[in-house]
């Protein structure tokens, strides 16, 4: 394997508009919570942002956060100007917690739809749940038909299992558990494609089991290849590329395309040549790192490895953001806990 990574062409993504969110769900890939900062992406990062994604031949993204509708003002913005730069919009996720009524909610669709808008990820899961009303999921998607808005449910699979309960409220994951029966959330997993990353590893850790650190890089000795996967690529409002699936890694956009220099990018550089061996080697001897506990799988390891450079020794690295991630992915509240 080449010892330099380069990214040289995206082939289907999403641009992440912000990280804050109402909900802190047990599943969060990107550890969004309403204690993340309230930073949204601005114009001038999406110019470069969308001229990056267009220069290595991507000609369609997705919108994500966190909740983009936190700031319904600047989505619009953000959908608006993505269109006027040539790129066109396969869907803008939402949690449905900007519901208020029906009204408000077809006039704001309304707005997103002239801006070129064309369908909305409405998020349908236990996990949401947990935070958000039924009710308001069903009214989004009532406000969509009228709006003439195509839907997305994320996933629709659980819509009969949502509608067991007082859809005027939020449900945890444990009375899901009491409904369905103990294996439901390892049920969940056949289900609904859920990365074992960020927050799912915490939720996930006592139902599939935990491995020490010397079996998990016994059985995944080998670089991971996975960082130059672009198949499902995203990039923050801060202009960082996050590489593979792994949430709080980043490259910077500029420096797409070109090979990554080890000098600029070491941790990201040896976990792709050396893999997680390599990195757990690195944290030992230079940053004293002692593993405690198991772990579901190398990324989960991996995890735990950067949040103790970034907790526990204070390393300030571009590689290793937002720092605000390894805060918060390992938080959980009542809603969210199994």
């Amino acid at each position: 394997m080449s010892a330099e990574l380069s990214i040289d062409r995206l082939v289907d993504g999403g641009i992440i508009t912000n990280y804050a969110c109402t909900s802190r769900c047990g599943h969060c890939l990107y550890g969004c919570s309403p204690n993340r900062e309230r930073d949204y992406l601005g114009q001038d990062m999406l110019d470069t942002i969308v001229t990056t994604i267009r220069r290595l031949a991507c000609r369609s993204v997705h919108i994500g956060g966190g909740e983009p509708f936190l700031d319904a003002e600047a989505l619009v913005r953000t959908v608006s100007g993505i269109r006027e730069r040539g790129l066109d919009i396969e869907y803008v996720e939402t949690n449905a917690m900007w519901y208020r009524d029906p009204e408000s909610a077809v006039n704001l669709l309304l707005k997103l739809r002239d801006a070129g808008l064309a369908t909305l990820l409405i998020s349908m899961s236990p996990f949401h749940n947990g935070y958000i009303p039924f009710a308001k999921v069903k009214g989004v998607m009532q406000a969509c038909r009228r709006a003439g808005m195509r839907i997305f449910p994320w996933i629709m699979d659980f819509y009969d299992d949502i509608d067991r309960f007082d859809d005027t409220c939020t449900h945890s994951l444990k009375e899901y558990v009491d409904a369905f029966g103990p294996d439901y959330l390892r049920d969940i997993l056949g289900r609904y494609w859920i990365h074992m990353g960020g927050r799912a590893v915490v939720t996930y850790r006592g139902i599939l089991g935990a491995h020490t650190a010397e079996r998990i890089i016994q059985n995944y000795g080998h670089p991971c290849a996975e960082l130059a996967g672009t198949s499902h690529f995203h990039i923050d409002l801060y202009g960082n590329y996050l590489p593979g699936l792994c949430s709080g890694l980043a490259i910077k956009c500029s420096h797409l395309g070109q090979g990554l220099r080890p000098e600029d990018y070491p941790l990201i550089s040896v976990l792709f040549t050396e893999g997680i061996a390599g990195l757990f080697e690195l944290a030992q001897t230079a940053y004293g790192y002692v593993p405690h506990g198991g772990f579901v799988n190398k990324c989960h390891l991996c995890l735990d490895i950067r949040r103790h450079l970034v907790m526990n020794c204070g390393l300030d690295s571009p590689e290793l953001a937002p720092r605000s991630f390894y805060r918060e992915v390992w938080s959980l509240s009542s809603g969210g806990k199994p």
